[in-house]
This record gives structure tokens, sequence and C-alpha cells, in this order.
């Protein structure tokens, strides 16, 4: 009898290094570990005691990276969920996708960087029920072009509109030198930093959603999430849909699909449910002991 936990997370937060066409990595550590904290504690039925979860280094390179994901896509398990967090760059052709990793520069970064579609092929051929894919990033212009230009089969438009495992998550057009730590505008909005799909979706998942079930779907929580990102789209566009305000330098929000047995907690929900009950603290600590941290900390 073939026996299946519950779900392996992988975050990889790359940090592309001082080259000044990579700013767009600056905050993606801290993306990354404000999703490792949050995500597997909010998992509705498996919490933190049934998650596995691998946070990659921040300036690790791309075999490091892909090792990681593969490792989570071999084991046997309900869901596998990958966050990419950090700045994308294309080929010099202009049809596949790279995660800038460390040390990178303007030559190199597509030849060194984590490749889109390694990421997607080993999520595929992996071992879980469901997989989904959490992109927050940024790209330069030539590459924001590129996606633009979409169409084809090889166009880069095509990975994002008709990739092979679901996507969410939030692409914006980064400017490089146009970042100033403290000052927030649609220009400043980088991968793990205020106005955020990483900063977002940690925050919605906190606070929870009034008036919404105790269990939410990654679609359920999109419209909250949409609603804090910054320069994005308003809830309900569809997948890809590019920004309406004429002044953002571009983003494109990556909604998730219909459907799926991914169920995160509604923290709102069940302070709603507590709020008008007359319960024993015994009571209270256990329908509460699920969304606390369970594992003991470290020696």
């Amino acid at each position: 009898m073939r026996v299946t936990s519950g779900i392996d997370l992988v975050v990889i937060g790359a940090d592309g290094g001082p080259d000044r066409a990579f700013g767009g990595t600056a905050q993606a550590a801290e993306g990354a570990r404000a999703l490792a904290e949050v995500l597997p504690g909010m998992c509705f039925d498996t919490g933190t005691a049934g998650s596995r979860v691998a946070v990659v280094d921040p300036g690790a390179d791309a075999n490091t990276m892909l090792t990681a994901v593969r490792e989570a896509a071999a084991r046997p398990g309900r869901w596998l969920l990958v966050c990419l967090v950090g700045q994308l760059v294309a080929d010099p052709r202009g049809r596949r996708l790279a995660l800038v990793t460390g040390g990178s520069t303007a030559d190199n970064a597509y030849r060194r960087g984590l490749a889109w579609d390694w990421v997607v092929s080993a999520m595929v051929h992996g071992d879980q029920e469901e997989a989904l894919l959490l992109v927050d990033a940024v790209v330069d212009k030539d590459t924001w072009a590129a996606l633009e230009r979409g169409g084809g089969e090889d166009g880069l438009g095509e990975l994002l509109n008709y990739s092979r495992v679901p996507l969410w998550g939030r692409i914006g057009r980064h400017a490089p030198g146009r970042y100033t730590p403290g000052r927030r505008g649609r220009d400043t909005v980088l991968p793990g930093g205020p106005g955020s799909f990483s900063q977002s979706l940690t925050t919605v998942l906190r606070q929870g959603i009034a008036g919404a079930p105790a269990a939410v779907g990654p679609l359920d929580l999109q419209p909250a999430v949409g609603a804090l990102l910054d320069g994005g789209t308003p809830p309900g566009a569809g997948s890809g849909a590019p920004a309406n305000q004429p002044d953002a330098p571009g983003v494109r929000l990556l909604v998730p699909p219909e459907g799926g047995r991914l169920l995160m907690r509604n923290r709102a929900a069940v302070r709603g449910a507590l709020a008008g009950l007359s319960l024993s603290e015994e009571l209270l600590a256990l329908l509460w002991r699920e969304s606390a941290p369970t594992d003991p900390p470290s020696a």
C-alpha cells in the first residue's frame, strides 16, 4: 500500500548579487523566508507536521536549486509547491526563461541561471498528486518585450499562459537603478518587498478573509491578494493580463485555475466562529493548536 504525505514545499529566493542590472533580486531572500514561515502551517489538512520544507540558500547556484526541486518532486506526496522569488531573464533568442542566480553578469545570466523549463519538467514528472508553481518575479525591459510578443509555441508568453503546471503569482517589469530603499511606488516593487506577491500572500494568510469559509483554495485567496499588490490588475482578471494603469511599468498576474484540492486555513473564519462562544481555555487551546507552530524549537 502506497502511503503519501502532505505537502512538499521548495522555496527559492535567488539573490543575483551586486550587478546593477539584477537589483530586482535585492529582497528576494526576504520574500522566500516569509513564504517558508507561513505556508506550511496554513495548509488546511496537513499543517506544519505534515509538511516537508526546503529553503534554498539565496546565493546557491542553479544546480543546487534544481536538485532541491527534483528531490522534493521524487518523494510521494499529495502536493508539490515550488516558490520562485527573484528576477527572470530571457535567453538571447527570447524564447526561454531563467531565474537569475548569484554572481551573474549581463553576459552570462541566462546560462548560469535556473532554467524555467527545468523546474517545470521536474514538477511535471514529480510523484505528487498535484503541483503549483508560485512566482514572485521581475524582468528587465528586453525580457518584458519578449513576454509581450507572446504567441507561437516557442514564445515566452506561452510559458505563462499555457504552462504544464498551474501558476500563481506576479511578474513585473523592473527598471534597473530606480529602486530606493524606503520609497514605495509602482516602479519600485521588488519580489519579496512591500507590494510584492510574496508579502501580499503572507499577509492574507496571516489575517484571513472575513466571511469566507474556514478552508479556502488559491483562487478564493486571489482577490484579497490582488487587492494588496502594488500595480496589479483588479481581482478577476485573467492569467497573464497586463496592469490597467497606463503609467505602470508593466505587471502580469498569474491567477490560479479553478479546481484543485489544495486548501489553506482561513484564520478569519476561526476567529469569527470563536468570537460569539463561551469556551473553556482547554477547548480554545485545542481549536487553535493546528494554527500554532507544532514543531519543537531547535536545540
